[in-house]
């Protein structure tokens, strides 16, 4: 997908940053969401994926294992699944890179994680509608220490090459490249998921939904001496 809509609602972009929308600084963050999105071009690559193998703590999609107690969980009674990266795009970084200024690099900066927010937005509603897939959660590679981010390079060769195709790369670190990238499975639920259910990280600005500490105990330990559950 090359033509992921970008724009950005500005009103929520300012309350975000709080800035008063009469003031100077509104008026050139205002500016500055103008150029982004002139230039701005989102992208996603995705394929329609599907389950070979089961157990306790791991998937095969594809001929691909991927370890994950969580992710197995999540797929059970799943059979078809939808890997993806979502990103903002080079052109919008080419553009960040030319804004002077520390505090307008940071403006900047936002402007771009709300451009990959619609983007994504985009994206699911899309391949919800395109696949009839109901209700929708994701999991991402890094996001919980069950599922780390040295896993990510299995997701981009169970894509292909995203660099070719969407302009986006893995550090030998395994983050991406650009920065305002997103990667992950979406699947198909009856029940609601989100990653920061898990997650206890305090005062994490992109936290959707509240960190449940009896959530692991109750649905994803394995009970002993049993693998499977």
């Amino acid at each position: 997908m090359s033509d992921l809509k970008s724009d950005i609602n500005t009103a929520r972009l300012l309350v975000s940053l709080r800035l008063d929308e009469a003031s100077d600084d509104a008026n050139t963050v205002r500016s500055l969401a103008e150029e982004a999105m002139k230039v701005a071009k989102p992208k996603a690559l995705f394929k329609e994926a599907f389950i070979d193998e089961k157990g306790h703590d791991y998937v095969v999609i594809d001929g691909v294992t991927f370890k994950s107690r969580v992710l197995r969980v999540n797929l059970d009674g799943v059979n078809r699944v939808f890997p993806y990266v979502v990103t903002a795009g080079r052109e919008l970084d080419e553009w960040s890179n030319s804004v002077d200024g520390m505090l307008e690099q940071y403006w900047a900066d936002q402007i771009k994680e709300f451009i990959l927010g619609t983007a994504y937005d985009d994206f699911v509603a899309r391949i919800t509608a395109a696949y009839g897939l109901g209700k929708t959660a994701s999991m991402n590679p890094g996001s919980l220490e069950d599922w780390p981010i040295r896993e990510q390079p299995k997701l981009f060769g169970l894509l292909g090459d995203p660099m070719q195709s969407i302009g986006v790369e893995l550090t030998d670190s395994c983050l991406m490249i650009p920065a305002k990238s997103v990667s992950g499975i979406r699947f198909a639920t009856e029940s609601t998921y989100e990653n920061c259910q898990l997650c206890s990280r305090k005062n994490c600005p992109n936290r959707r939904a509240p960190y449940d500490p009896h959530l692991w105990e109750q649905r994803y330990k394995m009970s002993e001496g049993r693998g499977q559950n």
